[in-house]
């Protein structure tokens, strides 16, 4: 006669108790949740109750970068250090906006005056039409930085 033991009582109360739990969940088949509705279908559409809700919704509108300054605050130009970008109005209402990074040795320009784009390091200038060396040391102009002026407001693009 064999004997059972109280460890073998227990492993088999154990994967009793672990074959009923898992036959529990599972689905067999049956959905948790309602399918997608068919697009092509009307009656589909019509009757997801969350379609109008969605078709009905606004449009957000893009927000925009922050402005940089104002078109009446640039003058002949400005530099925003912060970032990096000189802005230069050559002309009344025509911005260009150049890197405010000299091409010689990376120093930051320092002012605009006189047509020019002045780098304090070496004395490098640069024109406030196109970026392009004036006076060097430096041999390549500054880099073109792409804005946009809206409603007054003058921003990176």
């Amino acid at each position: 006669m064999t004997e059972t033991t109280r460890r073998a009582v227990m492993l088999g109360a154990g994967g009793a108790g672990l074959a009923a739990v898992l036959s529990a969940c599972a689905s067999y088949g049956t959905p948790l949740a309602d399918p997608a509705p068919d697009p092509a279908d009307p009656e589909d559409l019509a009757e997801d109750p969350y379609a109008e809700e969605e078709q009905a919704a606004p449009e957000k509108k893009k927000k925009q970068p922050k402005a940089l300054a104002d078109t009446s605050e640039i003058g002949e130009g400005k530099i925003f250090k912060g970032q990096d970008v000189v802005v230069t109005q050559p002309s009344e209402g025509d911005f260009r906006a150049f890197s405010a990074t000299c091409t010689h040795q990376g120093c930051a320009v320092a002012s605009v005056s006189n047509g020019v784009i002045n780098c304090p390091c070496h004395g490098s200038q640069f024109s406030i039409e196109d970026g392009s060396v004036v006076q060097g040391p430096a041999s390549e102009p500054l880099a073109e930085k792409k804005i946009s002026v809206t409603e007054g407001k003058i921003r990176l693009a």
